[in-house]
């Protein structure tokens, strides 16, 4: 008995993936890919990646303006660790971003859970008025908080003589005890916008579902936070710290325009230290030793602070 159905031949290997993409479509999206890349990754290795190993390598000579660079091998850096300004330096820089950071992120977290809840323009107005420093330029900031902290004339003097907390007239700034801790204040209030807004975009992305069946099951506010709350903002919270971390490190506009790292180099950061034997004395050498050194130190938290959050969320 003959079949009538005639026998179907047999196909090859498809040449297109499960998506419906042939091969030679896959390899022109992924050239049209990096050619949209391009321009950027020009950039970051002319900008970034090259300056990165200049300055590296310039870390081991001693390079200034007057003559040709002498390689001193690690002379730089055996200088750095006994130069009393770069402790004091770095001390100082030490004492920023231990009271920046937690300040920063608790204030931030909590202003943003006690808005993100307001009807859209209330949230958006306050959003707005606590993101309106950062993007104000930083001369002009700068120059609003060096009239409050005047000597003479300054709004801070004439609150404070009001309620009676000084007597006289404080120079704050030129003061080596009040002198830092004007710096914190004031990078304090231009580092709270963006934690601000990140907070709330990512308190109002928690699922709405699970904190009210934990209400229902009796739980209480902190538990609610804790337990389902805190879990789903974990990565907002580690991206805010690394970011306010850096930034604490590289702190530097501020001390360039209102103390110079005075008073007697209580208010003196390493970037600022790096600025002034780079820029100021010529030993771009021993600056770049420093540069080296930072990086290292923010390389290091960083990676503390992926590796803690890490395990929290394990």
């Amino acid at each position: 008995m003959t079949t009538s159905a005639a026998k179907q031949p047999v196909k090859g290997p498809s040449k297109r993936s499960g998506l419906g993409i042939s091969r030679a479509e896959a390899r022109r999206e992924t050239l049209a890919a990096y050619l949209f890349l391009l321009p950027f990754l020009i950039v970051f290795v002319g900008f970034v990646l090259i300056p990165m190993v200049m300055c590296l390598w310039t870390s081991f000579f001693d390079s200034t303006m007057a003559r040709e660079d002498i390689f001193v091998g690690f002379g730089n850096y055996i200088k750095m660790f006994q130069d009393e300004i770069f402790w004091k330096a770095l001390m100082n820089t030490a004492l920023i971003v231990v009271v920046a950071v937690p300040t920063v992120t608790a204030f931030s977290l909590w202003v943003a859970s006690a808005i993100y809840k307001m009807k859209s323009a209330s949230c958006s107005f306050f959003r707005c008025i606590f993101y309106l420093p950062v993007v104000t330029g930083t001369v002009a900031v700068t120059v609003v908080w060096k009239w409050m902290f005047n000597n003479y004339y300054g709004i801070i003097n004439y609150v404070a003589k009001g309620v009676g907390v000084i007597d006289n007239n404080v120079n704050w700034l030129g003061n080596t005890q009040t002198a830092i801790w004007c710096i914190i204040l004031i990078l304090f209030t231009t580092s709270i916008g963006q934690p601000i807004v990140l907070y709330v975009s990512a308190l109002g992305n928690v699922d709405a579902s699970l904190t009210e069946a934990a209400q229902v099951d009796g739980a209480t506010k902190l538990q609610t936070f804790w337990k389902i709350m805190w879990p789903q903002i974990t990565p907002t919270t580690l991206y805010i710290l690394v970011i306010t971390t850096i930034n604490s490190f590289q702190c530097f506009a501020l001390i360039q325009l209102l103390t110079s790292g005075g008073p007697n180099n209580s208010t003196n950061t390493i970037m600022y230290y790096i600025y002034y034997k780079a820029f100021k004395l010529y030993e771009y050498g021993y600056g770049n030793a420093m540069g080296v050194i930072l990086a290292i130190i923010i390389a290091l938290l960083s990676a503390l602070q992926f590796k803690v959050a890490g395990k929290g969320n394990d």
